[in-house]
C-alpha cells in the first residue's frame, strides 16, 4: 500500500498541459526514494506531451539523485541513476529477465508510474545504480540513454567493416554515434542541423545533409534516431538490400508508413529500446563516451514552461530540469 508522507514540488502531465504542482504528494512505499539532482528532457517526453503512451502524471525518467530512504542502508547517501522498467516479478518475461517488456510493467514517467520531474521519485533497489565519483551529475543524466544506444549492441552482432547510417543528429544520434564507433568505423550520420553535425565531425565522425542518389542501398546497417515518420522512409532509402534497420524512434504520430520496401528488399527490421546500464556508467567513467557539452540549458522546475519550449528547438541537443 502506497503511504503519502509528505508533499513535494512536480512537474505533472494531465493528459493535456504541463501543470506545476508545489504540493504533490511524494510517494513513500517499499521502494527506495531518491531525491532528484537533475532530470534530463527527451524526446519521448516531448512525445508524450503529443498523445504517446497517453500518459498522465509526473514526466521523466532520465536522472541522477541521492537516495534519501532504503531498506538496504548502505544505500543511503548514495547518488544513482536508475533503469526505468519496473516488472510484476510473476510472468514469464520478467522470469526470463525481461521486465523490460513485462505485460505488467510500469515505466518511470512514461506508463503507470511518477517519474522524474519531481523532486523525489521511487523505484525497487534493483533498478538503481549507483554512479561513482568519476562522474558528475550532469554527466550522469545521460546514463539512461546511452544505455538505449548500448542495446544495439546487444541485439546486433556488429562487423567492424560494415558501412553503418545514422538517421539523425539529436541527442540519442549522437550517443549512438559514439557508441558504434567503439566497433565501427565506416560511420556516416545523416542530418539536418549543421551545429549538430560539427559536434559530431569534431571527434571524427562523417556527416552529410541529405541523401543523394549515390548513397542510396549503400549501408549493411542505418540506425534510425530522428522522432520523425520522415527518418524511417530515409532509413530505407540508406539501407542495402538484406541489410538492417534499427528503430530507436517512439513517435505520437498515427501516419502510416509504407513497409513495402522493407518487403522486396527483405530488409531486416530491429525494434529497440531500452538497455544496459552497466556499460554506459563504464563508458562514462573511461572517458570512452564523451557528453561534455551536450547540456546547453539548466532551468528549475517552476520554469518549465521556458524548458520545454527550449527543448522543442530543433537546433537544441539536451536541456535539464533541476527540482
Amino acid at each position: 500500500m502506497k503511504i503519502h508522507l509528505f508533499s513535494v514540488k512536480a512537474l505533472r502531465f494531465d493528459g493535456g498541459k504541463l501543470i506545476y504542482d508545489s504540493n504533490y504528494p511524494e510517494v513513500n512505499s517499499d521502494e527506495t526514494i531518491v531525491k532528484v539532482s537533475l532530470a534530463g528532457i527527451c524526446g519521448t517526453d516531448l512525445e508524450i506531451l503529443q498523445g504517446y503512451m497517453s500518459f498522465e502524471g509526473v514526466l521523466g525518467h532520465e536522472f541522477v539523485g541521492v537516495v534519501t530512504k532504503s531498506k538496504n542502508k548502505d544505500l543511503i547517501g548514495k547518488r544513482v541513476v536508475g533503469e526505468i522498467n519496473v516488472g510484476c516479478e510473476k510472468c514469464e518475461s520478467c522470469r526470463k529477465g525481461m521486465q523490460r517488456h513485462c505485460q505488467n510493467r510500469s515505466v518511470l514517467g512514461i506508463l503507470n508510474r511518477d517519474g522524474a520531474f519531481a523532486e523525489y521519485l521511487s523505484l525497487p533497489e534493483k533498478n538503481l545504480h549507483i554512479i561513482p565519483d568519476s562522474i558528475s551529475d550532469k554527466q550522469a543524466v545521460f546514463v539512461e540513454p546511452i544505455a538505449a544506444a548500448f542495446e544495439i549492441k546487444e541485439q546486433v552482432s556488429l562487423n567492424p567493416n560494415w558501412d553503418i547510417a545514422i538517421v539523425g543528429d539529436g541527442r540519442l544520434a549522437q550517443l549512438i554515434a559514439m557508441v558504434l564507433r567503439t566497433v565501427c568505423l565506416n560511420i556516416t550520420c545523416f542530418g539536418k542541423h549543421e551545429n549538430k553535425l560539427q559536434r559530431l565531425e569534431t571527434i571524427g565522425l562523417k556527416t552529410k545533409i541529405g541523401i543523394t542518389q549515390e548513397q542510396e542501398k549503400k549501408f549493411d546497417l542505418v540506425v534510425e534516431a530522428t522522432g520523425s515518420n520522415s527518418g524511417f522512409l530515409d532509413a530505407m532509402k540508406l539501407v542495402k538490400p538484406r541489410g538492417a534497420v534499427v528503430l530507436k524512434s517512439t513517435i505520437a504520430s498515427k501516419k502510416n508508413l509504407d513497409l513495402t520496401p522493407a518487403v522486396v528488399n527483405e530488409i531486416t527490421l530491429v525494434g529497440s529500446r531500452c538497455g544496459p546500464f552497466r556499460p554506459a556508467i563504464d563508458a562514462l567513467a573511461t572517458k570512452k563516451i564523451s557528453v561534455d557539452g551536450m547540456i546547453e540549458s539548466e532551468y528549475r522546475l517552476d520554469k518549465f514552461k521556458e524548458a520545454f519550449e527550449h527543448a522543442k528547438k530543433s537546433s537544441v541537443l539536451k536541456i535539464v530540469l533541476k527540482p
